[in-house]
């Protein structure tokens, strides 16, 4: 089940919603969480929902084991903690990955094992990692109520695409929290927001993308392959962002609290500002967890290098079971290092620090977008040389620039600018329109009614069958 789909916002949603608001006590609610949680997952995954159950209850049992051990000897449970996490990982995830490499690598011929890929696997196994690690370092105390540890891990709102949720963030919460008015409005504005994100801007990008990257690339020229990678960059954003949004609001009307993931990442003015606002929570995992422990940059230039490289290759892969990907990684931590070696980067004058940010953002996206090296090589090739624009070239260049298209890429390169004092006051009126003089009153109120506007339209598309699965359900 996914959030932009008919039975989840008619249905489901409504349902678990209004149940919720009239149960009598913060227990029965917590009960009702996790049942409405796992039929969330169950309904898309009904074999794989045992697996994210082991996942908690095995997690729940290490954090024990390791709060129950002497200090100086419990380093030996997490790590096997740790190790049966990526094992079930790997399993799952990799192993096909796994033995395709070794068969290029050493010319065998090892069958591939045919292991569907358990949605959000990478989610809620980074999550539960936190929670047995952070039980570890003393930074949480263990919790013995175990229905408290399974809300945490399988919480429908964050469970499939995030963000990743660190349990001492939201700890205090399942054990006490309260449900009013103003957060039910505010989650569900911010709801409606990331609804239509996906829906209206995600979406119609999308359809560009998928004739871009699925058209040969002989038959690419300069135009479409560049019409393609910038409509990817709003694709991933608004889609990923949209999600997010949603999982925000969801939280509010519930009674959590989820921290931000996207902090207008494009407007980003070199390559480690960029990775500061672009999916903070996997980018503070892999910092918390990752980086630092391996001596981040304590231990001179050499050795954060490496440790830089490291954490990039890493979240690469976590990203997906393909080279693409890992080479996706590869390519950020390139630049991160050449913007440490290289200082004049960090001070270029805004505008073409931003230039290069998006370039390098830009052409990165197509090693994550493209399925082959070989696609993407070519694809590239198309994007700096492609200057057949032959009438075939012509024509698929302007079947794509619709009406509706070309309004959705304005509107995507508004959402995404870097106008921080409009959007603050934007946001301003969305979220505290009582502070608000006036005249900006009635402007709050005409984005309340766009709102609305917006969230019939997205129902509307649904219905007629627009429909793109989240980007990163794979992941």
């Amino acid at each position: 089940m996914v959030f932009s789909s008919l039975v989840f916002l008619c249905v489901f949603l409504v349902g678990v919603f209004l149940l919720y608001t009239v149960m009598p006590s913060l227990k029965v609610k917590n009960a009702l969480l996790i049942i409405a949680s796992l039929g969330f997952y169950a309904y898309g995954e009904p074999v794989y929902v045992f697996l994210m159950l082991l996942s908690s209850v095995m997690n729940y049992l290490y954090a024990l084991w390791i709060a129950r051990t002497p200090e100086r000897k419990n380093r030996l449970a997490v790590v096997i903690a740790i190790v049966a996490n990526l094992g079930l990982l790997v399993i799952f995830k990799y192993s096909g990955m796994l033995v395709e490499t070794m068969n290029a690598l050493f010319g065998s011929s090892l069958p591939a094992p045919q292991i569907a890929l358990p949605i959000g696997i990478s989610f809620f196994t980074f999550q539960a990692l936190s929670y047995v690690i952070d039980v570890y370092r003393g930074v949480v105390k263990v919790q013995r109520n175990f229905f408290y540890v399974l809300l945490y891990i399988s919480f429908f709102p964050q469970l499939i695409a995030g963000p990743i949720v660190k349990y001492r963030d939201i700890q205090d919460m399942i054990i006490d929290r309260r449900q009013d008015v103003s957060n039910i409005a505010r989650g569900f504005r911010r709801f409606i927001c990331g609804l239509a994100k996906k829906v209206l801007i995600a979406d119609t990008m999308g359809q560009v993308v998928d004739i871009m990257y699925s058209t040969p690339v002989p038959e690419l020229c300069v135009l479409t392959a560049w019409l393609g990678a910038i409509a990817y960059i709003f694709q991933i954003y608004y889609d990923f962002s949209g999600y997010s949004d949603m999982a925000l609001g969801l939280g509010m009307m519930f009674g959590f609290k989820f921290k931000e993931n996207f902090n207008y990442p494009y407007s980003a003015l070199n390559v480690q500002d960029f990775w500061r606002r672009w999916h903070i929570s996997l980018s503070t995992w892999f910092k918390e967890y990752l980086y630092i422990p391996l001596g981040g940059n304590r231990k001179g230039k050499p050795r954060a290098a490496f440790n830089r490289i490291t954490v990039f290759f890493l979240c690469g892969l976590w990203h997906g079971a393909s080279w693409t990907f890992v080479v996706w990684g590869l390519w950020h931590g390139l630049f991160l290092l050449i913007e440490e070696y290289v200082p004049g980067l960090k001070k270029l004058p805004k505008f073409f620090g931003h230039l290069y940010t998006m370039l390098v953002v830009t052409l990165g996206f197509v090693l994550f977008r493209a399925d082959t090296f070989s696609y993407a090589l070519g694809y590239f090739g198309a994007m700096f040389f492609g200057f057949d624009f032959s009438s075939a070239h012509m024509a698929l260049f302007f079947e794509q620039l619709t009406p509706w298209f070309l309004v959705m890429f304005v509107v995507a390169i508004i959402g995404c600018a870097p106008i921080r004092p409009l959007a603050e006051k934007v946001k301003e009126m969305i979220f505290n329109p009582s502070s608000l003089t006036l005249p900006w009153k009635i402007v709050s109120v005409a984005l309340y009614v766009l709102a609305f506007i917006g969230l019939v339209w997205c129902i509307v598309r649904l219905s007629s069958g627009g429909y793109h699965p989240f980007i990163y359900f794979r992941f």
